[in-house]
């Protein structure tokens, strides 16, 4: 292989999700110090030249940023060989640390989960940090979405079939009107909407998202503006689209961080419970199948490990 034709699989190698341990390995590996240079001085995104002191340098944010691409396959495995309780509870944990922005993680834990596997979280959670989940949200989360955060980790839904429409279509009825006056009163700040979301089984919400629909001609989801009263009725509601949403954020190139670790989590949290039906409606969003995206976006070993697991939703 030519030098340029290295220099670009190099490149390459290092951009994206993940990092192609196969290929810095067999490359990288035998290059001379003159073709080390030329790397540097050919790939200005990863380092800048020090004209003074005639050497070419590493863009510190840059090696940050690699730091997180180098581990995502480690963290994937041991995130993957936890116990599911356990993974929740560290997951929950690593949220309230980050903040605001990964607040849509409390959510998605205690929206998507079973009763007993939100109760089995929220077990392990007590004997990984001595406190309850409940408590550290309370005390950590400071903003009106407090409320409901608490409300929602919290819970312990009713998980049978049963329900009462009459009640669903007056619940619709209810969200409605608080939409449609929420200029008048913000709807975190309703404790109405907030019992019914923290409260009522996942089939009696489908019903009242039906029921809403037929009331407003929208989705529930689609007329609300707080973000997290968004996550949440799509978590309880139509967790594949919700699920796809994030996978096709965090496949995207050059984002956040953050973002792109929710593609490990979902994954790996997913593969055993709803794989297939998120893989379906992925390709239905967005026209191509989610092992493609993954096979083009992520790379080396962390893309055969994702890959692997998604195909046990076959």
């Amino acid at each position: 292989m030519a030098l340029n034709q290295e220099l670009e699989a190099v490149t390459k190698a290092f951009s994206g999700h993940g990092v192609d341990e196969k290929t810095l390995t067999t490359i990288l590996g035998k290059w001379d110090p003159l073709e080390r240079e030329s790397f540097r001085k050919k790939t200005p995104h990863f380092f800048s030249e020090d004209h003074e002191r005639h050497f070419q340098r590493w863009d510190d944010h840059y090696v940050r940023l690699l730091k997180h691409e180098f581990v995502r396959f480690k963290n994937a495995v041991v995130l993957w060989t936890m116990h599911p309780w356990e993974r929740d509870a560290r997951l929950a944990k690593e949220a309230l640390k980050k903040g605001p922005s990964s607040y849509g993680v409390l959510i998605e834990i205690a929206c998507t989960r079973s009763s007993e596997e939100l109760l089995g979280a929220r077990k392990a959670y007590h004997s990984l940090f001595d406190h309850s989940i409940e408590e550290d949200v309370a005390s950590h989360i400071h903003g009106i979405e407090r409320k409901l955060l608490v409300a929602l980790v919290s819970v312990y839904r009713y998980e049978g079939s049963k329900l009462k429409d009459d009640t669903a279509k007056s619940e619709a009825k209810t969200l409605s009107n608080a939409v449609k006056n929420a200029h008048k009163k913000p709807i975190i700040e309703d404790d109405e909407v907030i019992r019914i979301l923290a409260t009522r089984s996942k089939p009696h919400l489908q019903a009242i998202y039906k029921h809403y629909k037929e009331i407003s001609g929208n989705n529930l989801d689609e007329d609300l503006d707080d973000l997290r009263f968004k996550e949440t009725v799509q978590c309880l509601c139509t967790p594949q689209i919700y699920f796809s949403k994030v996978l096709d954020a965090a496949l995207r190139i050059d984002v956040h961080k953050n973002t792109k670790k929710a593609l490990t989590r979902v994954v790996v949290t997913r593969a055993d419970i709803d794989m297939k039906e998120i893989k379906a409606e992925y390709h239905n969003l967005y026209g191509v199948s989610l092992p493609q995206k993954i096979e083009e976006t992520a790379k080396g070993n962390y893309k055969d490990f994702l890959l692997n697991l998604i195909a046990r939703g076959n």
